[in-house]
């Protein structure tokens, strides 16, 4: 774990829980795509430029999830780093607190408020075209996060931070997190047609070839979706439909897996609202979903 990879000859990738991108900009200094999921991450990180002898410049956050922005703080404290976040995203890497409280829906309790969804802050600047390294492109991926991107760097690889999962981990948590539906459909039809050397997601194995798990990714949403039409056969509130999905995929609820698989479903029940296939009615004071 924390095993530096060389992709080609200025790209690497520090193979850990979240893939960390690193670029050499020249022969001293090198920047990151990413920086792990907390400060023991970041300590992994600094050994590995001390051993190279490399300086770090600038940290690019493909979006603000707590395990790709959990290192930032450290290293731009020990390094005086800067570090660039997409959007919204931004906004989210300098307030962390932001995370829990957009998934709880209202001041999170302690039980949300752990490293795993509430990175440290970290003095992030708004990520532009400008402050990119030269070659570098910024690949739009909406859809798991607000503003998420992911890098074409100048030698042709391309990181696709979270638009995708493993086979793996789709067959084991079934749900993944997914905050606008429509745009993730958008964004993995694109995903599934872009030539590259190589791809580097963040939670899966490196490859040459991404159609294939886009397409089952893609595959996945839409078995979701029918599920949850499915049920809706006859009205059923939220925490019906959220029930239910947890006992059809065998999945056991915590605080943690009922925010973040909570927040999917909604998201999956507006897209559907929007598009023509749910109604909502409200009956008793209760808001149900019935299919149409």
């Amino acid at each position: 774990m924390y095993e530096l990879i060389q992709l080609s000859e200025q790209t690497y990738y520090i193979k850990s829980p979240t893939n960390i991108g690193l670029v050499k900009l020249d022969s001293k200094n090198i920047c990151l795509i990413d920086s792990g999921n907390d400060k023991d991450a970041g300590r992994k990180i600094r050994q590995i430029l001390d051993a190279n002898g490399w300086n770090l410049a600038a940290i690019y956050n493909t979006h603000s999830n707590a395990d790709h922005i959990g290192g930032n703080k450290y290293l731009q404290n020990q390094t005086g780093c800067k570090i660039y976040a997409p959007g919204i995203d931004c906004a989210f890497t300098r307030q962390s607190v932001l995370e829990p409280s957009f998934l709880y829906g209202g001041f999170p309790p302690k039980d949300l408020r752990c490293k795993f969804l509430l990175a440290q802050e970290s003095d992030a600047e708004e990520l532009t075209e400008q402050n990119l390294p030269d070659g570098f492109e910024i690949i739009k991926l909406p859809g798991h996060f607000f503003d998420m991107v992911g890098f074409r760097t100048s030698d042709d690889i391309v990181f696709l931070a979270d638009c995708l999962s493993s086979r793996k981990i789709l067959d084991k948590y079934q749900i993944g997190f997914i905050y606008d539906v429509a745009a993730y459909l958008q964004t993995l039809e694109m995903v599934k047609n872009l030539d590259a050397k190589m791809f580097v997601p963040s939670h899966t194995e490196i490859t040459d070839d991404i159609t294939a798990l886009a397409q089952y990714n893609i595959d996945k949403v839409n078995e979701i979706a029918e599920k949850i039409l499915g049920l809706c056969g006859e009205p059923r509130t939220f925490e019906n439909i959220l029930q239910n999905l947890f006992a059809q995929y065998k999945l056991t609820m915590n605080f943690e897996q009922h925010v973040l698989v909570g927040s999917t479903v909604r998201s999956y029940l507006a897209w559907l609202k929007d598009s023509g296939k749910l109604a909502v009615n409200f009956e008793n004071n209760l808001m149900l979903w019935k299919r149409i």
